[in-house]
C-alpha cells in the first residue's frame, strides 16, 4: 500500500456507518463575566462584573477590559499580586430545549483550579485539578428556555497555602507551596517566570449530549510486526442494556465488532500491508495515518472520533557497558542522536497560546536544527495543537508528568487527583507518534537524595510511589508500547557490585549539569563525558527591543528596579558578571552589556553542545534549557518572551548542524571531531591551518577522510599546527566542504583581537534585504541585531567569524523603510571586538566601520 506523505485519508466516518442520534456538543464559550467575591478586593472592583472571556483567565479579562496594567510589564506583577489573592464567580446564561438525548453532561476540559459548580442555583460539583477534564451529569438541572451557569473560582494561592498545612510540609523551590495544589508548578513564579496565580475556564466548556452510549476513551497503538502495521485499539465505553456495534477503521482498512450489552470496553485490530514508517527529522519522512472509531446502534451512529497514528517503535537503550549505562533512543531500530530543548508553557497564561504560535515556536525549533521537545514538569500537558504539529514535522517529544523541584504527598486525595490527570493525559496524548517518552518527574529524585529533603521530611511520604509504581503501571496499562523513564535526571539500576550510585551520575542515564552556570564556568562543559544530558543552560537578557518594550526604567541598567524584577533567578545578575569578566570585559555602557551577555550566553551554550556532540555515540543526546520563555525575563531561552530569536538560537544553530567541525582540548592536546549526523557519508579534504589574526597561513595539515553517516570522526592536531608561536595572536581553521570552525588559544579578552573594521552594503530583495558584511581585520562574532531597526524583523543568520577580506551576506525579512547607515549603527552591527574597544571605532575607506 503506497501513501504519500502525510498518509492522512480523508475517508468520512459517515461513510461507513449510519447516521442517526449521535452525540452532539455544544459550546457554552460566550456571554460569560466575571465578578470578585472574596479575598483583599479593591474598592474600585467590590460588585464589579467584568466581560470574561472563555477560554481565558482572570489576569486576560481585566487586562482586556482595560482595568489593569499589563502584568509583563515593569513591576506590574507586584501590583497586581491582589488577583491571585482573589476569589472569582464566572457566570453565563444560555438557552437550552429539550431534546431527544437522554443524557446531557457539562464538560470541562480545563478549570483553573479550585471550583464550585452551580446550574441554576443547584449545586453541580466541584473540581481541584487544572490538569483533568471533568463530567457532570446535568440533565435533571436543566430547565427550558434561559439557564444559568455559574463557577466559583476560590484563591489557588489561599488554598495551596492551606494544603500544604493539612499535608504537612515537603520541601520545595518556591515561595508558595505549588506541590500542595495540582496547578501548573510555575503559576506561583519560577526563576525565569513571573507570580500570577490566575483562575479562569482556560480550556473548552461545553454540553454534551449523547442517547444510549458514547465513548469514554479510545487508545490506539501502532505497532510494527514484519511487513505489517498492526494498529490495536482499546475502546472505552459507557456500559448499557442494548448491544452496540463498533467500526473501526486505520488508512483504507477497516474491522467491526459487535458489543454486548452491559459491556464497558472492546479491543480491535486493522492490519495495514506495508506500512511507511514515520521518522524523526532528518531520519526519514513522516506519514500520518488516520484512524477512525465509530460507535452506532439499531438507531445509527452515537458516538465517532478520529486521531491520527504513525508507525514507529521506540524503546531507549539502557544496557550497561564498559562506559557505564547509556540513554539512547533507538526509533525504528536506528539509534538517534538527540538534539533537544526543554520546552516551558509558552505564555504565562497558557490559554492565549494558539495553533499559529505552536506552529511558530516549532518553526524556529527546526531552523536550529532541534529534533526533540521535551516538556517540562513545572507546566502543562501540553495542547493537541502543539503534539499534532510536531507530529507533522518530526520533533520529537517527550512529556513529563508534572511534578518539579519538590515532594509530594501520596496521600488521598492527591494520590486520586494524580491517577485521574494520568489517565486523561495518556489517554489523549498517547496516539501521537512524535511523544517518544514520558517521564515521571523534574529533579526530584535527585532533590531528595542530595538536596537535603530526607532530612527535613520526617519520614512523610515525597512522591517516590508515584515515579517508581503508579505512573509506570498507568503508562504499561494505557500506554504499553512507549518507555517510561521515573525521573529526569535518572540513573537506571546500577550494576551489580557497584555502590554508590546517584540520580545524577553523568556515567549512568541522563543528568542535569547546573554547577558549570551556578558555580564554575562554561570552559567547564568539557569536563563532563554523560551518557544523556537532560537540562544544562546558561541566562542571556531578551532581544533588546523587548527588553525595552517591557522595562520603561530611565535610566536604563542592568540593575534598574525593571531590569532586577525582570531578573528572577537568584543572584543571576551576579552569576552573569561571573561568567562573562574571564572572557571579556564588563561594560558599562548598557547597550554593550546587553551585547555581551547575548553574546557569552550564544558562546557557553555552544561550547556545551560541540564537546558533548564530539562524544557520540559515548553520549547520545544533550536538551538545552530552554527553547522558549512565557514572558519578558532574562532567562536562559533562546527564543524571548516576545517570541523573538536571541543570538543563542543561532548558536544552537550551528552546533546541531547535521555535520559538524569542532576542536576539543583533549589529551594534552587538540582534537578535530568531525560528527556526521547525516544519512549520507561526509568525505571530503579535512583541511587544518594555524592562520595568524592577519589571515597569513603558519601551517596546514590535510587529511582525505570518509566520514560514516551517524557517526564521529576525531583526528588528533598535528603539533606543527597545535601549538601556536603566539597564542594571543593566532587562530586554528578547520575545514571540510562547506563546514568551517575555528580554534582560538587564548579568550577575546587575552588576544590580539583588532578594532573591529567593517563595512557593509544593503540591496533591496523581495522580503527585505540583503546586508553583505566584509571585514577588513579579522572579526569574531559578527551580528546584526535587526530588532533594533524593526521589531518586526528575522535575519537568518548571527555570530559569523571572518577572517580579513571575507564577507557575508545577511538576509533580513522586515517591511520596514531602511537606510543604509541604520544597518552600519554601531548599536545594530555587532562583533565581540567593539566589547574589547568601547571608546570607539576606527573608519575604513571613509565610512563608517564597526
Amino acid at each position: 500500500m503506497t501513501l504519500t506523505t502525510p498518509a492522512v485519508s480523508t475517508h468520512d466516518v459517515a461513510n461507513f456507518a449510519a447516521s442517526g442520534n449521535a452525540r452532539a456538543d455544544r459550546s457554552l464559550h460566550d456571554g460569560w463575566n466575571a465578578v470578585a467575591v472574596g479575598g483583599p478586593i479593591p474598592a474600585e472592583f467590590r460588585d464589579r462584573a467584568i466581560p470574561a472571556t472563555v477560554p481565558g483567565s482572570i489576569h486576560t479579562d481585566l487586562l482586556a477590559a482595560g482595568l489593569i496594567v499589563d502584568p509583563y510589564l515593569d513591576d506590574h506583577e507586584r501590583l497586581l499580586a491582589w488577583i491571585g489573592a482573589c476569589d472569582w464567580r464566572y457566570s453565563t446564561t444560555f438557552d437550552w430545549t429539550a431534546d431527544d438525548a437522554t443524557n446531557t453532561e457539562l464538560v470541562f476540559d480545563g478549570l483553573d483550579t479550585i471550583a464550585t459548580i452551580e446550574l441554576n442555583g443547584a449545586p453541580v460539583g466541584t473540581t481541584a485539578n487544572m490538569h483533568r477534564t471533568y463530567r457532570f451529569d446535568v440533565r435533571t438541572l436543566l430547565i427550558e428556555g434561559r439557564n444559568e451557569l455559574s463557577i466559583t473560582f476560590e484563591s489557588a494561592l489561599r488554598y495551596a497555602d492551606r494544603a500544604s498545612l493539612e499535608q504537612g510540609y515537603r520541601p520545595h523551590v518556591n515561595h508558595h507551596p505549588y506541590n500542595s495544589i495540582r496547578k501548573m508548578a510555575c503559576s506561583f513564579g519560577w526563576d525565569w517566570g513571573p507570580d500570577t496565580a490566575t483562575a479562569g475556564i482556560w480550556r473548552r466548556v461545553r454540553l454534551s449530549s449523547w442517547s444510549v452510549s458514547r465513548l469514554v476513551a479510545v487508545r490506539p497503538t501502532a505497532t510494527i510486526e514484519g511487513d505489517l502495521g498492526v494498529v490495536d485499539v482499546v475502546v472505552e465505553l459507557v456500559p448499557v442494556g442494548v448491544s452496540t456495534r463498533l467500526d473501526v477503521r486505520a488508512g483504507d482498512v477497516s474491522h467491526t465488532v459487535d458489543v454486548a450489552a452491559g459491556q464497558s470496553s472492546a479491543r480491535l485490530s486493522v492490519s495495514i500491508d506495508d506500512p511507511e514508517l514515520w521518522w524523526p527529522r532528518g531520519h526519514g519522512e513522516q506519514p500520518l495515518y488516520r484512524v477512525e472509531v465509530v460507535l452506532s446502534a439499531k438507531s445509527g451512529t452515537i458516538d465517532t472520533w478520529s486521531g491520527r497514528i504513525g508507525f514507529r517503535t521506540v524503546r531507549i537503550d539502557h544496557l550497561p557497558d564498559a562506559d557505564g549505562t547509556p540513554f539512547t533512543f533507538v526509533i525504528n531500530d536506528r539509534p538517534v542522536f538527540i538534539r533537544g530543548a526543554n520546552w516551558i508553557p509558552d505564555d504565562a497564561f497558557p490559554h492565549r497560546v494558539d495553533r499559529a504560535r505552536y506552529a511558530h515556536r516549532i518553526d524556529q525549533a527546526e531552523f536550529a536544527n532541534i529534533n526533540l521537545l521535551r516538556v517540562w514538569g513545572g507546566g502543562i500537558y501540553e495542547a493537541d495543537d502543539f503534539f499534532d504539529l510536531c507530529d507533522e514535522r518530526g520533533i520529537l517529544t517527550w512529556q513529563d508528568f508534572l511534578f518539579a523541584c519538590a515532594a509530594y504527598t501520596e496521600d488521598e486525595p492527591m494520590r486520586s487527583e494524580v491517577e485521574a490527570e494520568a489517565r486523561d493525559n495518556i489517554t489523549r496524548l498517547m496516539p501521537h507518534p512524535s511523544l517518544v517518552v514520558w517521564n515521571g518527574n523534574n529533579e526530584n529524585i535527585w532533590g531528595f537524595q542530595e538536596w537535603g529533603w530526607e532530612k527535613r521530611l520526617g519520614g512523610r511520604s515525597w512522591g517516590l510511589g508515584y515515579y517508581l509504581d503508579l505512573l509506570p503501571s498507568l503508562v504499561d496499562e494505557l500506554d504499553p508500547s512507549r518507555p517510561y523513564t521515573p525521573g529526569s535526571p535518572f540513573s537506571p539500576a546500577p550494576p551489580e557490585g557497584v555502590e554508590d550510585f546517584y540520580p545524577n551520575d553523568p556515567a549512568h542515564g541522563s543528568v542535569h549539569i547546573w554547577d558549570l552556570w551556578n558555580q564554575r564556568d562554561y570552559p567547564d562543559y568539557r569536563t563532563y563525558e554523560p551518557r544523556f544530558v537532560g537540562e544544562f543552560g546558561w541566562q542571556g537578557p531578551p532581544t533588546w527591543s523587548t527588553l525595552t518594550r517591557s522595562i520603561s526604567d530611565s535610566p536604563l541598567t542592568p540593575e534598574s528596579p525593571g531590569m532586577l524584577i525582570h531578573q528572577k533567578a537568584m543572584d543571576g545578575n551576579v552569576k552573569l558578571i561571573d561568567g562573562l569578566v574571564a572572557h571579556l570585559p564588563l561594560p558599562d555602557d548598557m547597550e554593550d552589556w546587553h551585547w555581551a551577555m547575548s553574546l557569552n550566553q550564544a558562546t557557553a551554550i555552544g561550547v556545551g553542545i560541540e564537546h558533548f556532540r564530539s562524544l557520540s555515540p559515548l553520549c547520545m543526546g544533550l536538551i538545552v534549557w530552554q527553547l522558549n520563555d512565557c514572558w519578558p525575563v532574562t532567562s536562559w531561552a533562546a527564543v524571548d518572551g516576545d517570541g523573538r530569536e536571541k543570538p543563542l538560537l543561532y548558536a544552537i544553530k550551528h552546533a546541531y548542524a547535521d555535520r559538524l567541525l569542532t576542536v576539543q582540548p583533549r589529551d594534552a592536546g587538540l582534537r578535530v571531531a568531525a560528527v556526521n549526523d547525516h544519512a549520507q557519508a561526509w568525505t571530503g579534504d579535512l583541511v587544518v591551518r594555524r592562520r595568524r589574526f592577519d589571515g597569513t597561513t603558519v601551517a596546514s595539515v590535510t587529511i582525505a577522510v570518509e566520514i560514516a553517516p551517524r557517526s564521529t570522526y576525531i583526528v588528533a592536531v598535528d603539533a606543527t599546527v597545535g601549538a601556536p608561536d603566539d597564542a594571543a595572536g593566532e587562530l586554528i581553521e578547520v575545514r571540510l566542504g562547506e563546514s568551517r570552525t575555528f580554534w582560538f588559544f587564548t579568550d577575546y579578552r587575552d588576544s590580539h583581537l583588532g578594532r573591529p573594521q567593517l563595512t557593509a552594503s544593503v540591496e533591496s530583495v523581495s522580503d527585505g534585504y540583503a546586508v553583505t558584511v566584509t571585514a577588513a581585520t579579522l572579526a569574531r562574532d559578527v551580528t546584526l541585531l535587526v530588532d533594533k531597526l524593526d521589531p518586526h524583523a528575522r535575519v537568518d543568520d548571527q555570530l559569523v567569524t571572518l577572517l580579513p577580506g571575507e564577507g557575508v551576506t545577511f538576509l533580513v525579512r522586515s517591511n520596514a523603510e531602511l537606510l543604509r547607515a541604520d544597518w552600519t549603527a554601531r548599536g545594530v552591527l555587532r562583533s565581540a571586538n567593539q566589547l574589547l574597544f568601547p571608546e570607539g571605532v576606527d573608519a575604513l575607506d571613509g565610512s563608517q566601520a564597526l
